[in-house]
């Protein structure tokens, strides 16, 4: 098994046994879910992607539907339009809660219900099925594929729906949504009913963190501002009440949906996606915030945890009397190892069967324990052609060693 794929897998049986939390009940095809699902997927800077779990369930993206369909409305209107109608700070309040500026009506974040509706509400189109087709169409250009909505789960929503009726209606009295409510909501209820997979999710995510470029496709999805404005309101408001706890602990632009999903950004590293349908008390999935808990603690991906260029080592390649050497210098974290693994196995096949490649770490600054072990364990299973060059390489304590 590929070493980073193995560490994946070690993380989800880490929090397999976790029964706690509820699905979301309030939503009948929702509370139907099965309750054990488990997935987990990262997407890193050469598109690679690495899953384990179950990784080709299907569920809704719910609320992780805010920061892209927050994208297309800022490719569309840009920031000053957006964000006069809905404001960019953290409420510290519950996802569906009545939070507006008591002056201008603008909801606190567009990450909240209130002001994801008033966001989806700034896309235009001539009825609900255009405007879905903008949303879903947009959607699929960060996932790399083509996107559909779950038509039951969709009825489900939009007959459970009056408060965000509601919501919507007291928002139009402000005049921040123009044009017909109910175009509004249920264009809302629909973008929340696309069905994705963990897959998905890790590379949709991925495309915010390598500033709107899909790493997979290639493609520029959205502007380097709009995927580091939609970042920025994911790293304040993204975990609802729990948001500035989760930055704490975990250090990365995030977002929650009661499907069970989390998404992560960690900007020019990884794009994260965990699901598991069992919700804690703020509506966030208890197995998947825990498993990108973990994912951020040991492979150093806090955002203000100190790095010099954490996704790009430097490598040098050279002949020696014994063979190849390959020396790395500057910060090996889990995203440079990746790279520094691509390389290896592009200088085993340029060399003889016979050659003996040797990767020196001795001058590394600095690494994280989880690169290393990557590294380590890769080069395990290519021996005897290579050989780890360890001493006198300092690694950093800084990922919990």
């Amino acid at each position: 098994m590929d070493p980073i794929t193995a560490m994946l897998e070690k993380v989800l049986a880490e929090v397999a046994s976790d029964g706690s939390g509820e699905t979301a009940a309030y939503i009948p095809e929702l509370a139907e879910a099965d309750p054990d699902l488990l997935a987990f997927g990262l997407v890193g800077p050469r598109g690679r992607v690495f899953t384990a779990g179950d990784e080709s369930a299907p569920f809704t993206i719910q609320s992780m539907s805010k920061p892209f369909v927050l994208a297309l409305a800022l490719e569309l209107h840009g920031r000053d339009e957006v964000f006069r109608r809905v404001g960019a700070e953290p409420s510290g309040e519950p996802f569906n809660a009545i939070s507006l500026e008591a002056r201008t009506g603008r909801p606190a974040n567009p990450m909240m219900n209130a002001g994801a509706i008033a966001t989806t509400a700034l896309i235009p189109g001539a009825d609900v099925d255009e405007r879905t087709g903008r949303i879903v169409g947009m959607m699929s250009e960060f996932a790399g594929r083509s996107l559909w909505i779950d038509e039951a789960v969709y009825a489900s929503e939009s007959a459970t729906g009056d408060r965000n009726r509601a919501l919507a209606h007291l928002l139009k009295s402000y005049e921040i949504i123009q044009g017909s409510v109910t175009d509004a909501v249920e264009t809302y209820f629909r973008q929340c009913s696309v069905l994705v997979t963990v897959r998905d999710l890790a590379v949709m995510a991925a495309t915010l963190a390598f500033g709107g470029r899909n790493p997979v496709t290639r493609d520029q999805v959205v502007s380097e501002r709009v995927a580091r404005d939609v970042t920025s309101i994911m790293a304040s408001c993204g975990m609802y009440d729990f948001s500035g706890e989760w930055m704490l602990r975990v250090g990365l632009p995030a977002k929650s949906g009661v499907s069970g999903g989390v998404i992560a950004v960690a900007p020019s590293q990884f794009g994260v996606a965990a699901f598991s349908p069992r919700l804690d008390s703020h509506g966030n999935s208890v197995r998947a915030s825990r498993i990108v808990e973990i994912l951020s603690d040991r492979f150093g991906m806090h955002l203000l945890e100190p790095h010099e260029s954490i996704a790009a080592p430097g490598i040098g390649v050279e002949q020696s009397p014994g063979g190849v050497l390959v020396r790395l210098g500057g910060e090996l974290g889990f995203a440079g190892a990746e790279r520094v693994l691509s390389m290896l196995r592009e200088v085993a096949a340029a060399a003889p069967e016979s050659t003996l490649i040797t990767v020196d770490v001795g001058e590394l600054a600095r690494s994280h324990p989880a690169a290393v072990t990557v590294l380590r364990t890769e080069i395990e299973n290519l021996a005897p052609r290579f050989r780890l060059q360890e001493e006198p390489a300092r690694v950093s304590d800084a990922a919990g060693a």
